[in-house]
């Protein structure tokens, strides 16, 4: 397996972790929010999951990429959110943000790989 398709695995297996933990956080929300942010942010975060398996097996993979990252930025927005309304802890807010971050870089990296940018 190439260095490219080990990295591919990496922001999966992150994604798929933020949805886990996502979804636990979530079932916690009160009822005035759960069915509003909470789905919200729900589908964002499948959306972000379901595209980078999309791009992992599609050779057009860069419109992709980029309709991740635009995911990626509503999904720090409405974790903020969640904790201003406090939905979410201050510590979780912290691991969300995390997870948020690692992945977006990836999908930087995996988006320059695919565009054949090279580093400066």
């Amino acid at each position: 397996m190439s260095a490219e398709g080990t990295g591919e695995l990496q922001v999966i297996a992150k994604a798929y972790e933020l949805v886990t933990w996502s979804c636990r956080h979530i079932a916690k929300f009160p009822r005035s929010y759960r069915s509003t942010l909470g789905d919200r942010l729900e589908h964002r975060l499948y959306d972000v999951l379901d595209g980078l398996i999309r791009a992992k097996y599609d050779r057009e993979r860069v419109g992709i990429l980029r309709g991740v990252n635009l995911d990626l930025e509503l999904l720090r927005f409405q974790f903020r959110l969640a904790t201003d309304l406090h939905c979410l802890s201050l510590d979780s807010m912290g691991f969300a943000a995390r997870c948020v971050n690692e992945i977006g870089q990836m999908v930087g990296g995996w988006l320059k790989a695919s565009t054949g940018a090279r580093p400066r």
